[in-house]
């Protein structure tokens, strides 16, 4: 790491735990960020999706068996 990076990391360090967490949050949060081509991709994957079910292309499976969640009583 720069000498930089090493003194912000000993400054935070030295922080109290909430503002430390408070920190950690706001960096983690800076690397999430929206990408709207990742969106479109999405949307498009989606819609693709809706149009073979509506075709009848795929089968389709309850919530409740994909999450292991029938009732075999």
């Amino acid at each position: 790491m720069s000498a930089t990076v090493d003194k912000i990391l000993n400054d935070a360090l030295s922080l109290p735990p909430a503002q430390r967490a408070a920190l950690v949050e706001e960096l983690l949060s800076s690397l999430d960020r929206p990408d709207p081509e990742i969106d479109k991709l999405w949307a498009q994957e989606a819609e693709s999706r809706i149009d073979m079910a509506d075709r009848g292309e795929m089968r389709s499976i309850p919530a409740s068996q994909v999450l292991g969640q029938d009732d075999q009583r």
